[in-house]
């Protein structure tokens, strides 16, 4: 089992109607700005552990699961809304640091909830870091009457029950699961984030933590022109990590490309590029040493006026 460095703490705040789950590492303190770090889609909040323990610095994080994800609350609801995301965010933020500005760290969706809050809310915001925050391919209006066919054709194939996500025999094949999907996932690692990322049921076997209506599709089209104009409003200078092996292409096809995003993060006035080599879209699993690296390093910058 991965041996963790610094040990976080587990509390339960309420957000919007929800338990919220919420871990936190480091000391709190009124000197240090906070490290907020946001998850991605089927992930969990101790996902962020391996970065944690690398950064050479004592920072204050505060690491939230996302709604239907790990240990808070699942709504009453067949399916998720991307704006929840941003109002979960913002009263998260009231709850641990009232009107003080924030790092904002955020991996895959999550970097790409942390990219649009930035610009929404830009004086909450000291700093902020993009792990492959995508975000969705552009679409057409044209399109729109078919995804809410899709939207509503989905509902029902949930409601049936066949989006469940498939429970697992044990610990073991949960973790198996976790090295199918990304092979550069030491065991280790792995064992360490399935105890995590499922839970055992009432007939021992695990049940993965996120809801299966996370797999319903948005009803309502990726709008580019909207997503700009918000990256155009972000003030905080901003750190956009990708990694080296491309994540996008076996993904999204020809629909959307590494390219394609990076011309978008070129409407953040301030932004720094960079590279994390020999990994993958589970990039803090993959290399949480050189992550950390950059991630010290981008924050011990001083913000120039």
């Amino acid at each position: 089992m991965y041996p963790i460095q610094t040990a976080s703490r587990s509390e339960f705040i309420p957000i919007r109607h929800l338990r919220y789950h919420v871990l936190q590492w480091g000391t709190p303190s009124p000197d240090k700005t906070p490290l907020v770090m946001v998850h991605g889609w089927m992930d969990v909040a101790a996902s962020f552990q391996f970065i944690v323990d690398a950064l050479s610095n004592d920072h204050w994080v505060i690491a939230p699961d996302w709604r239907g994800f790990g240990l808070t609350e699942v709504p009453g609801t067949d399916n998720f809304w991307f704006p929840d995301y941003l109002a979960d965010l913002d009263q998260l933020l009231d709850h641990y640091v009232g009107d003080r500005p924030v790092y904002l760290l955020g991996h895959s969706m999550g970097g790409h909830v942390a990219t649009m809050y930035a610009g929404i809310r830009p004086e909450r915001i000291k700093k902020l870091i993009n792990l492959e925050g995508f975000g969705m391919p552009a679409t057409r209006p044209a399109q729109a009457p078919g995804r809410y066919a899709k939207w509503m054709d989905e509902l029902k194939t949930l409601h049936r029950g066949e989006l469940d996500l498939k429970p697992y025999a044990s610990l073991e094949a949960v973790a198996q699961r976790l090295i199918k999907t990304n092979p550069r996932l030491g065991t280790d690692k792995a064992y360490w984030l399935a105890q995590h990322w499922a839970q055992p049921n009432a007939q021992g076997e695990w049940r993965i933590l996120g809801h299966a209506a996370h797999k319903v599709v948005n009803a309502q089209l990726f709008k580019t022109d909207e997503t700009l104009a918000i990256y155009e409003r972000i003030t905080a200078p901003m750190l956009c990590v990708v990694a080296s092996t491309d994540s996008m292409a076996p993904w999204w096809k020809e629909r959307y490309t590494l390219p394609e995003f990076i011309q978008r993060m070129a409407a953040v006035p301030h932004i720094t590029h960079a590279v994390i080599h020999d990994a993958g879209h589970m990039l803090h699993h993959d290399q949480p040493e050189q992550l950390a690296k950059l991630i010290d390093e981008f924050l011990s910058l001083q913000t120039v006026t």
